[in-house]
């Protein structure tokens, strides 16, 4: 069953909608954009994030592959590359998983 991709709540003072990617589900989804409006017609704009979904953010003062290549050698230039302070994935792995959609 298809989940709703924009998901609505209703509170005293704003409203929040919602917008989910077309594998999440509401109850368990770890970040969404929204969008919030205020009774009195104000709106913003927001993104939410769980701690796990974080952690592989990196924050770069400029914009540009050059500025956030930067930041990876500072990162690993202060930690190493046996670093944890990003998440690891498997080589191996992310191989196999190329080849399954190829084949």
């Amino acid at each position: 069953m298809a989940h709703e991709p924009l998901v609505t709540v209703e509170t005293d003072d704003f409203s929040v909608t919602y917008v989910l990617g077309l594998e999440d589900d509401a109850d368990t989804v770890e970040d969404a954009d929204a969008v919030i409006r205020a009774r009195d017609g104000k709106g913003w704009t927001a993104s939410f994030m769980t701690p796990r979904k974080i952690a592989d953010l990196v924050i770069v003062r400029e914009p540009g592959p050059d500025a956030m290549t930067r930041a990876l050698v500072d990162l690993f230039g202060e930690y190493g590359m046996d670093t944890n302070v990003l998440p690891r994935f498997d080589a191996d792995e992310e191989e196999e998983e190329d080849q399954a959609e190829d084949g």
